[in-house]
């Protein structure tokens, strides 16, 4: 008798097989350690630790101390998918307003955006996190962006200048976060 007229056999192979797929899911891995560093890495300086990812069109416009920051990159827009979503400053999303998306400037900070090609400005509230497509960044919502006139190509090469808030003051998503230093209205932010 061959093997495809015994159902049974069949069966335990099954079986054993399901079995194994289990067993070796639930196997404990130990971490993998990090490759050592090369030579050169070794030689250099140690970088300062990041606050947050910062791509590499990002420059200071003014001298230590000031707190303005001027961007090149590319921005987009978002709206209607995300209307009324929760942002993460803890605000609702509203394509109606002047917001807009960034990786790494400040909940909270005010920035001038303006479109290179057209030569438009904008100021918006920067109270997201975003966007999430390489080589982007900013997201503007879809009031911004029509103000610059951004909306019909999607896309385009923008100039960022960012003023940081003088005093940051928990929002009510912040405290409940746990990231103020106490539980009063107009707790200081911690970093």
């Amino acid at each position: 008798m061959s093997l495809v007229h015994q159902p049974m056999v069949w069966g335990y192979i099954i079986g054993v097989t399901v079995l194994g797929c289990i067993a070796g899911c639930s196997l404990k891995h130990e971490p993998v350690p990090f490759p050592p560093a090369s030579p050169a890495h070794k030689k250099a300086t140690p970088a300062p630790a990041p606050r947050a990812p910062v791509s590499p069109a990002h420059k200071e416009a003014a001298p230590a101390g000031k707190s303005t920051t001027t961007q090149v990159g590319m921005a987009s827009w978002y709206g209607p998918g995300f209307h009324g979503q929760e942002t993460a400053s803890g605000e609702t999303f509203d394509q109606h307003a002047l917001t807009a998306a960034h990786r790494a400037l400040p909940l909270g900070t005010e920035a001038k955006v303006t479109n290179l090609e057209t030569g438009q400005s904008v100021t918006v509230k920067i109270n997201d996190r975003g966007p999430y497509v390489p080589g982007r960044h900013l997201d503007l919502s879809k009031a911004a962006a029509q103000k610059i006139g951004l909306t019909k190509q999607g896309v385009g090469k923008v100039k960022i200048e960012a003023k940081r808030p003088a005093a940051k003051t928990c929002t009510t998503f912040q405290r409940n976060a746990g990231k103020c230093r106490n539980s009063s209205k107009q707790a200081r932010v911690t970093r």
